[in-house]
């Protein structure tokens, strides 16, 4: 591979295979995407140097650890200097599984995991004493058609 690294077909087959399971066997990824092992091993490993490849991770079921809901906040702040703040104070709530900065209406948009209505009532009343929080719009989730 070159320095400035460019992903090709195959390192982006490899990467798709990856992503549906990552546990795979190099020998499982080579005859998928028709190399030798030894191959295939070598160009995970300069992905994984150079960045293209994260970490390696597991998808968990929500349903089954019993959280049932998920909703979308999307959080308009005051624009001052608690942008940081907000995302540090996210952070730390358990139901918060991603915080998104993002352009348009609003500043953030949170994507929110519990076990029922009232939970999510709770995190709503957390985001909203957030110092800098100035108001919250919510999007309840009614089913999930995929998600990569």
């Amino acid at each position: 591979m070159q320095d400035n690294f460019q992903t090709d077909d195959l390192d982006r087959r490899i990467l798709t295979a990856l992503a549906v399971d990552s546990r795979r066997s190099y020998a499982d990824l080579a005859g998928e995407v028709g190399m030798s092992t030894a191959a295939v091993h070598e160009r995970v490993r300069k992905m994984v140097d150079r960045g293209v490849i994260e970490r390696f991770s597991i998808k968990v079921a929500p349903e089954a650890l019993g959280l049932h809901l998920t909703a979308f906040v999307a959080i308009r702040n005051d624009g001052g200097a608690h942008c940081r703040e907000i995302a540090t104070r996210l952070r730390e709530l358990p139901e918060v599984v991603e915080v998104h900065s993002v352009a348009g209406e609003h500043d953030s948009l949170v994507k929110v995991r519990c076990t029922h209505a009232r939970a999510l009532e709770d995190v709503l009343y957390a985001i909203k004493a957030i110092p800098g929080v100035l108001r919250t719009t919510s999007t309840v989730v009614l089913n999930t058609e995929f998600e990569r």
